[in-house]
């Protein structure tokens, strides 16, 4: 068992927390500026336009090159070795994690120079935009409940979430922007993830944000993670059944899960428990992969299963579901979406 690596450079306002495999990592909390993606128009621009063109550069290389290439700096990269753990499935969760920290909050004693590399290119940049704006539209959309209602307990339901960095994230926007919304309730982060890990850092990282000076100090939050593979959804429905019995305010996220990852039938099988059990007012927010040739050029060089639906097509999928999206986000790669119930039900064909 290797000895722990702590974090030697930490910065004030930031909360760290260990993983399981021993390294301390800072929380992601992007009301703070060190973790806040805030690009302007022209910077945004800039980056893209750089990416683009050393993607047309790679794709002038032979395929075999760019393979030899990747697994060759992939020795040097906990990034890039998480991506090569990743085929044929998905990303895990703390590797997506590393990704989100930013070049400037990796640290020394577990990355090198290609991962910072990494942390700052643009695909990890939109990486970390779409983790912000999908907390933003959690917290936005319980928001008006909440304030309705001072007693009512908050459920945060992450599918496939890994330390559920969103759902955290949202609870911080809440409490910062809306004083007092969250006191005086309990609130409740139901993480449901096939691996472990991931939730484990998660409930440590809350720990640490609800340590005396920190953000989340003084409220009752509770954080449970339940084993999960959304083909076999019954942990969902168990969830499901048992919210339905009481009043309370519910918000489902899957960023980079699901919509992403699932098949057709996994989709709707999830969908269709949320449309039957989740009590009223629920929406699910989550990510749909773009159906574009700048995604298609970023994914070519891995073997990772993203189902690159993009919005048009996820629309009328979710409709077979008796979902509507009422909000839709749009960014590079994957766009976020927040579906509500249809009132027409589920689509016949």
């Amino acid at each position: 068992m290797r000895p722990p690596i702590p974090e030697t450079n930490k910065k004030p306002g930031v909360s760290y927390a260990f993983t399981n495999d021993g390294v301390e990592l800072p929380f992601i909390d992007v009301t703070h500026p060190e973790f806040r993606v805030d690009l302007s128009p022209a910077a945004f621009t800039a980056l893209r336009a750089r990416f683009s063109e050393d993607t047309r550069r790679r794709a002038k290389m032979p395929r075999f090159l760019q393979r030899l290439m990747f697994r060759h700096y992939a020795r040097k990269s906990v990034l890039l070795q998480g991506m090569v753990g990743a085929s044929n499935r998905f990303l895990s969760g703390m590797s997506t994690y590393l990704m989100k920290l930013g070049p400037a909050n990796i640290g020394d004693g577990y990355a090198g120079r290609i991962d910072k590399i990494i942390a700052a290119s643009f695909p990890a940049i939109i990486i970390r935009q779409r983790m912000q704006n999908c907390a933003k539209l959690i917290a936005s959309s319980v928001a008006g409940a909440l304030s309705a209602n001072s007693e009512v307990p908050l459920h945060l339901v992450n599918i496939a979430g890994g330390p559920a960095a969103d759902s955290l994230n949202a609870l911080l926007m809440l409490r910062k922007e809306h004083l007092g919304i969250l006191g005086g309730r309990g609130i409740f982060v139901h993480v449901l993830d096939l691996e472990a890990d991931a939730p484990e850092f998660g409930r440590r990282a809350l720990e640490s944000l609800q340590a005396p000076g920190a953000p989340l100090n003084g409220l009752k939050i509770a954080f449970e993670h339940t084993p999960f593979n959304w083909a076999s959804p019954g942990p969902l429905r168990t969830l499901m059944e048992a919210l339905g019995t009481g009043a309370s305010v519910v918000a489902v996220s899957t960023e980079g899960g699901l919509f992403e990852y699932g098949s057709d039938a996994e989709v709707l099988g999830n969908l269709g428990i949320l449309r039957d059990l989740a009590p009223p007012g629920t929406c699910v927010i989550g990510s749909v992969t773009r159906d574009d040739e700048e995604t298609r050029v970023l994914h070519s060089t891995n073997r990772i299963p993203l189902h690159l639906r993009g919005i048009p097509v996820f629309t009328a999928l979710a409709g077979r579901a008796g979902w509507t999206p009422d909000a839709v986000i749009e960014q590079p790669f994957s766009d976020l979406v927040r579906l509500t119930r249809s009132a027409r039900g589920p689509s016949q064909d």
